[in-house]
């Protein structure tokens, strides 16, 4: 049942006028109009998808609608009344919430606690919490999309795709907080799910079309058009149109995100060809044990690109993590290039040889407060210096040749990265380990996560490249498909354990069900 209006602010609004709406919304940044006269309508009980490529203007947009963003002009419209959101409170009070890509809960705090934080309720009595009060808050809305996560677990316990349901649970106690139909905002929620988790969200977002209206923000297009009823387009920071979900297809949405035919196909190496010489090996594993996997055995050669596959906690992503001397390890034995390998430290894993893009870009893959120019050098200080001397020059010179060489979209080698899209962000984090120049082994932990199909294939270049040039590579894969287009072997994951090897070459690939059946 929708709750009833609050007085205060307003009243129902007659069913056809919009729940959201945006006028000629304008944002400058130093050096680039991120939002160029973006309009937008949002309607009452449906699900509207927003599509673009990364550097778009959809974050932008969106930080605008929950208050983190002053436009510079334009109008925002709530159920038929200009508001001016200057605050999450003030976007929560109109009922507006948002589930943010990069996750924004308290690691230090239970989940429960970040599920009903700012609206505490009954849970707090004289400024004492009462732990079961909110225990049974933070239940209800678990609930509602079938997570069995303890509501008393610290969320820095948790792994990242319970975090991410975390986010989606707090978001839903707008319903009690605001006294308005909420409109509910998720950008980019499925990017660490896997199916299941996947269609519990959906089923929870059709069910909130019932009362609600929901944003819906995805670079996967066939979801975008499973879930949505309409998708508005944005590119360059204008709105370029939008089309009913009913008989589109990605190939629809793509041309007008970037104004040529997108093929589902764009990882596959059909014009790829490998060379007959044998691969040297370059990476090996015997044994290889810690907190959440054992006994694995892996080799990867010079060349190579070998995916990991496995289901959530199948243990693949500490195997990485482990690899980088990023997560402890108890007993096995790793090679790289016939020499033992150090797992103490990530340092000595850099200077081995050992690259490094992992899952969680803004929180371990860059400093966002730090230049472009200053997060490429980062781990190859030498690259900028003469001995102990900074050269500026000699900086300038290189990240500018991989700035245009990786068409990384920046106003200045000297913009903060964060100011930056994703997608742009992620080009920065690889260029990192391109400017290193001695990288043997590269580990890539969901390198393609949150951005759109463009910038997918310029990774996917890159990773051919640098797979020509002898570098052996492990890819955790965002998605099945990619993990079998982009690989010439598959290792399938269980209960913490490399469960069976899948030959992958070009012209003879599995399908994703012959891996799925290895999966579970």
């Amino acid at each position: 049942m929708i709750p009833p209006a609050n007085p205060e602010i307003g009243q129902q609004p007659h069913p056809m006028v919009p729940a959201l709406e945006v006028k000629n919304l304008v944002k400058h940044y130093p050096g680039v109009k991120a939002l160029d006269g973006v309009d937008l309508v949002v309607r009452q009980n449906e699900v509207l998808g927003l599509a673009g490529e990364n550097g778009a203007g959809k974050s932008t947009l969106l930080k605008a609608l929950v208050g983190l963003v002053r436009p510079d002009s334009g109008e925002i419209w709530v159920r038929g009344e200009k508001v001016r959101l200057r605050s999450v409170v003030e976007a929560a009070n109109h009922g507006i919430g948002m589930v943010f890509q990069e996750q924004s809960l308290v690691p230090n705090l239970t989940a429960a606690e970040n599920i009903v934080l700012g609206s505490e309720g009954a849970g707090v009595r004289g400024g004492v919490y009462r732990w079961e009060t909110m225990r049974k808050l933070a239940q209800e809305q678990l609930d509602k999309i079938g997570s069995d996560i303890n509501p008393l677990a610290r969320t820095d316990t948790l792994s990242f795709a319970d975090r991410q349901m975390v986010e989606i649970a707090k978001v839903l106690r707008i319903e009690q907080r605001s006294q308005h139909p909420p409109v509910i905002i998720l950008d980019e929620p499925t990017s660490v799910l896997e199916s299941k988790e996947i269609e519990t969200l959906f089923t929870q977002v059709r069910r909130l079309r019932e009362f609600a209206s929901v944003v819906f923000v995805s670079h996967r297009l066939d979801e975008v058009l499973d879930v949505c009823d309409r998708v508005s387009v944005l590119r360059g920071g204008q709105s370029v149109g939008e089309v009913a979900t009913a008989g589109a297809a990605p190939a629809d949405l793509h041309r007008m995100m970037i104004g040529s035919t997108g093929s589902d196909d764009h990882y596959h190496d059909q014009a790829y060809e490998r060379s007959a010489e044998p691969l040297r090996p370059m990476l090996s594993i015997r044994g290889l044990s810690g907190k959440t996997f054992r006994d694995v055995d892996l080799e990867v050669a010079a060349g190579e690109i070998v995916g990991i596959v496995g289901v959530h906690g199948s243990g693949r992503e500490d195997v990485c993590r482990a690899l980088f001397g990023a997560e402890p390890t108890l007993a096995g034995e790793v090679t790289l290039d016939g020499k033992r390998l150090d797992l103490s430290s990530t340092r000595a894993a850099v200077a081995a040889g050992i690259g490094y893009v992992p899952a969680e870009r803004k929180i371990e893959g860059m400093v966002g407060p730090m230049s472009v120019a200053d997060n490429m050098t980062l781990t190859k200080q030498q690259s900028r210096c003469a001995g102990p001397i900074v050269m500026p020059k000699r900086q300038s010179s290189l990240v500018d040749r991989w700035i245009e060489r990786l068409s990384i979209r920046t106003p200045h080698r000297g913009t903060q990265i964060q100011r930056l899209s994703g997608g742009n962000q992620q080009k920065v984090v690889l260029a990192r380990w391109l400017v290193a120049g001695d990288i043997r082994l590269l580990l890539l932990d969901h390198p393609t996560r949150g951005l759109d199909i463009g910038a997918r294939s310029e990774v996917y270049r890159l990773m051919r490249e640098l797979a020509d040039s002898g570098v052996a590579t492990v890819l955790l894969a965002d998605s099945l498909e990619e993990a079998i287009g982009m690989s010439d072997r598959i290792v399938v994951m269980s209960d913490g354990k490399a469960t069976k090897h899948v030959p992958c070459p070009s012209g003879d690939k599995p399908t994703p069900l012959d891996l799925v059946k290895e999966m579970v």
